[in-house]
């Protein structure tokens, strides 16, 4: 009994890595040469989409995913590559809301506060897409994060029918960021599973016009 529930256990977790295997890899050929990481080489869009995240760590110090993405941001639209942006995140409370603060931030960086929209509903890569599309009538956008988030996005985007272009943030060194690129891996699992479930975001809304 115990060699067949080790043979199982064996074969479940086989059948998992698989599983993990063969989602990053079909997610990253899809977002294949469709990220940059020259500003001078990546192609203009007139929206360019920040994806939200905490502008702090657990342990209070600033994250650097977060200023990497205020960064980023801010060479695209000095070097005319985006027009407008539009930050998505999460608003979950009064005491927690991502698009204010990456707006807050655009701002000090230099960015006139009437080309930046904001997405509060964005509490998730799939409604941050979803929402782009069919909210805020996008056809077109220039996703701004960092290059494994990015190759997710688009892949979301491909699925809802929006033509995404990634633009990649500088990304933190393996050791710092060894938890969230594990996390990655099983968001990439949940990706096929929410595109099974068809599941739609959180909040849908009036739709907005970026002008």
């Amino acid at each position: 009994m115990l060699k067949k529930i080790l043979k199982i256990s064996g074969l479940l977790l086989l059948a998992l890595i698989l599983i993990i295997f063969a989602c990053n890899s079909i997610i990253s050929s899809t977002a294949e040469d469709k990220t940059y990481t020259d500003v001078a080489l990546i192609p203009a869009n007139r929206v360019g989409l920040v994806l939200g995240t905490s502008n702090r760590l657990t342990n209070g110090s600033p994250n650097p995913y977060y200023t990497y993405r205020i960064n980023a941001t801010k060479a695209l639209y000095n070097e005319g590559k985006i027009k407008f942006i539009l930050v998505s995140g999460d608003n979950g409370s009064i005491y927690y809301n991502e698009p204010d603060t990456f707006k807050k931030d655009l701002v000090k960086a230099g960015i006139p506060e009437e080309v930046i929209f904001l997405d509060y509903a964005g509490f998730r890569t799939l409604d941050s897409m979803f929402r782009a599309k069919f909210i805020f009538g996008l056809d077109d956008v220039t996703v701004i994060s960092q290059k494994f988030h990015n190759e997710r996005a688009i892949y979301i985007a491909k699925q809802k029918g929006l033509n995404a272009i990634g633009f990649n943030a500088k990304d933190v060194s393996a050791s710092q960021g060894l938890k969230v690129q594990i996390r990655e891996y099983l968001a990439r699992v949940k990706v096929f599973i929410d595109m099974i479930l068809n599941t739609q975001p959180k909040f849908y809304g009036t739709p907005i016009e970026i002008k």
